[in-house]
């Protein structure tokens, strides 16, 4: 039966009584009076609720942030990244019941949900160290040298709205909003209703690290009532979620004329090259394939190994994988968690099923276990899967990964490079320059060279985002934050019109001009 918020699974974290119920307190737009349940995986029992918003409490969020954003784009950036930084030395502060509020939500391991802790602090700090040098006013090249110039100057787009998924509901979030409030921007934040409180937390660390009253609204509800209305309101949307609800936002963003980033869904490949380490990569692909469950959209599904070494890579990866833990504690025992609910277990099981049914091998796993959660499944690794298979082509999102011998480099850049998505990658060798010269014929925003993900992920001055059915635009680096202004160029002319002075004919005014096109190119050519 299901309990309400005094569940004896909540009882076995450090959060304060009362904490979740605090946490919804701080919705300003409490919808019609109706509701969402907010369940855990951990046990299916509910340990809350929040508003279901409408899409008039969207409106008026995006209405208070609108007004709070003329004086945040006033506020001089020492003091904005002053923000940042406080922010980020509160999420260490309070880790303990991020940890707590994180796991609860998702169901992954506490190991796992440290990789969202560690994200914030350091992505708080590179904005707030690089922001004012990456949007500074540029000098750019006249229309003529020495009577003309151009400077480029950047302003914040206004409201932003972020829709986050529920993987990664710590790290999704803000490493949106982190950038886009150091711009100068107001944020409205639509969290997956299956994970709400953790964004909901952050608003309070935000509120405690001084950012203006209503400059970070949170609205909760379904996505096509809130979702829809959130991208109807605001003046970009960064949507991190499936590639078919990407598509959605994407024209709807169009229709209103508003830009968007997306970060959709991956089916991302691991390359085991030649003269690779076998136990490095292995140990590589447990990490990959099995972090959070699978539910990563950075996790390789694909591994394609050369034949000279798949019998020691894949006795090896069977190895590791056969001994990782399945639990769902709130320490630091088990190293894989639960799925997030029914709907994902059985589209999980349906991948698998069908793959063995159509002449796949099971080497681990591929069983459910509702004796450790009610949404856990097994690490699970399949050889010999039909290429034309669900488990081939979809993604999975979960712990089920594919291995598959190939003939050399060749096979498997060709292979990794057969399909519509590019969102990561991992080449494995102990060449590293070899390793960088095959990842430039990956077709994927990132390639990692011996680590599935967590170097690109972690470069945070470098930009991560997808090609093909994997998204667009990018998040972090200098391209994260641009996004979130308008360019504006300011041309001045020394001279006056750039047009045939008084007396001077026509046709000799057009020879000038063609001559000093000329000279122009030539110097642009040979001038760095």
């Amino acid at each position: 039966m299901a309990q309400t918020i005094g569940s004896r699974i909540v009882q076995e974290t450090t959060l304060e009584s009362g904490y979740l119920e605090r946490l919804a307190a701080r919705i300003e737009t409490p919808g019609d009076g109706a509701s969402i349940d907010v369940l855990t995986p951990v046990t299916d029992e509910i340990i809350g609720a929040i508003p279901a918003c409408t899409a008039d409490d969207v409106a008026v969020a995006v209405e208070r942030a609108r007004s709070a954003q003329i004086d945040w784009e006033r506020t001089a950036d020492d003091e904005r990244a002053a923000v940042l930084e406080r922010m980020g030395t509160l999420v260490l502060k309070h880790r303990e019941e991020l940890l707590d509020v994180v796991q609860l939500e998702t169901g992954k391991s506490r190991l796992h949900a440290v990789e969202e802790i560690l994200d914030v602090p350091l992505t708080c700090s590179y904005y707030a160290a690089n922001g004012s040098s990456i949007l500074a006013d540029a000098h750019r090249s006249g229309a003529v040298p020495l009577v003309t110039d151009a400077t480029v100057t950047y302003d914040p787009v206004g409201v932003v709205g972020v829709i986050s998924p529920w993987n990664y509901p710590l790290t999704l979030a803000m490493t949106d909003v982190i950038p886009a409030l150091f711009a100068g921007n107001a944020v409205v934040c639509k969290p997956d209703e299956r994970t709400p409180f953790t964004a909901l937390a952050l608003a309070g660390l935000l509120a405690e690290a001084g950012l203006p009253d209503d400059l970070f609204q949170i609205v909760t509800g379904d996505g096509p009532t809130v979702g829809s209305a959130l991208i109807d309101e605001v003046d970009y949307v960064a949507f991190t979620g499936g590639t078919e609800t990407g598509r959605t936002v994407a024209e709807r963003a169009g229709r209103n004329l508003i830009d968007c980033s997306l970060e959709l869904g991956g089916k991302n490949p691991m390359l085991v090259l030649d003269d690779a380490d076998p136990e490095t990569a292995a140990r590589g692909a447990v990490k990959g394939a099995f972090t959070n469950a699978g539910q990563l959209c950075l996790a390789p599904e694909r591994i394609y190994v050369d034949e000279r070494r798949y019998d020691e890579f894949v006795d090896a990866f069977v190895g590791a994988t056969r001994r990782l833990e399945i639990g769902l504690e709130f320490d630091y025992g088990p190293e894989v968690g639960s799925l997030i609910d029914g709907d994902h277990l059985d589209s999980v099981r349906e991948h698998v099923e069908s793959a063995v049914t159509e002449g796949a091998s099971l080497l681990s796993g591929g069983r459910a276990r509702p004796d450790v959660g009610p949404f856990c499944y097994e690490p699970t690794i399949l050889t010999d899967v039909d290429p034309d298979s669900r488990v081939a082509c979809e993604e999975t999102f979960g712990p089920v990964v594919s291995v598959h011998p190939v003939s050399g480099v060749d096979e498997a850049i060709e292979l990794a490079n057969d399909s519509e998505y590019g969102l990561n990658a991992s080449v494995w060798t102990t060449d590293r320059e070899r390793g960088r010269a095959v990842a430039r014929e990956i077709d994927c925003g990132t390639v990692c060279v011996n680590d599935p993900y967590t170097v690109g992920w972690a470069a945070t001055d470098a930009p991560m985002g997808g090609v093909g059915d994997s998204g667009l635009g990018r998040r972090h680096g200098p391209e994260g934050l641009r996004r979130y202004v308008d360019a504006q160029t300011i041309a001045t002319s020394r001279i006056g019109p750039l047009s045939a002075p008084a007396g001077v004919s026509p046709r000799w005014f057009a020879r000038f001009m063609f001559g000093l096109t000329r000279v122009q190119r030539r110097l642009t050519r040979w001038l760095p």
